[in-house]
């Protein structure tokens, strides 16, 4: 009775302790599978984080340059003495912009009065670019707003030299590098 009563306790051990082994390699089974999905999880979170890197560092490059075109652009616009300087604003920024003609012909009027002699030198007219503060707005699409708030020296002939500044509103293309257009408003 004694050897029943123990082997029944040991074949009942040895029950529990297959129970036991069981659940123990169900468990083991979880946590491998649990550890598979964080590996993967964290490789691609590694990738979102490539990804985001390489878009940021795309935007500030393009950022940068959107503010520094524009800025060039005003120093090229507004800095002028004669004629001869003022017929060569256009082709100082040329490779910076890609305005509609119609934009172009606006921006870039030839200077001229209506008898055909050149404004700019019979009136002596000279602009100077002094300073110039630029902005981004975020990007949309493909492009980058841009502000710049620019102060120029203006005078002509027998007027004293005057301080005006003026804001410029320019477009940057991000595919192109390009200033595709460009807004130029008086501030009083």
């Amino acid at each position: 009775m004694k050897n029943k009563v123990l082997l029944s306790m040991i074949c009942l051990l040895l029950i529990g302790l297959g129970i036991m082994m069981s659940i123990t390699n169900g468990k083991r089974a979880q946590i491998q599978q649990v550890r598979k999905e964080v590996s993967q999880m964290n490789k691609q979170q590694k990738q979102v984080t490539t990804q985001v890197d390489n878009l940021q560092a795309t935007y500030n490059a393009s950022d940068e340059q959107a503010k520094n075109d524009l800025l060039a652009f005003a120093k090229a616009y507004y800095t002028f003495s004669s004629q001869s300087d003022y017929d060569q604003r256009f082709s100082q920024v040329s490779d910076i912009l890609s305005l509609s003609n119609d934009q172009k012909n606006q921006l870039f009027d030839s200077g001229l009065d209506a008898t055909g002699g050149s404004r700019i030198d019979n009136l002596g007219l000279s602009s100077q670019y002094q300073t110039a503060t630029s902005y981004t707005s975020d990007l949309d699409n493909q492009t980058i707003e841009t502000l710049a708030t620019v102060i120029i020296q203006t005078s002509g002939t027998g007027q004293k030299a005057i301080n005006q500044t003026v804001l410029l509103h320019g477009w940057f293309d991000t595919k192109t590098l390009k200033l595709t257009s460009i807004k130029i408003n008086q501030i009083q």
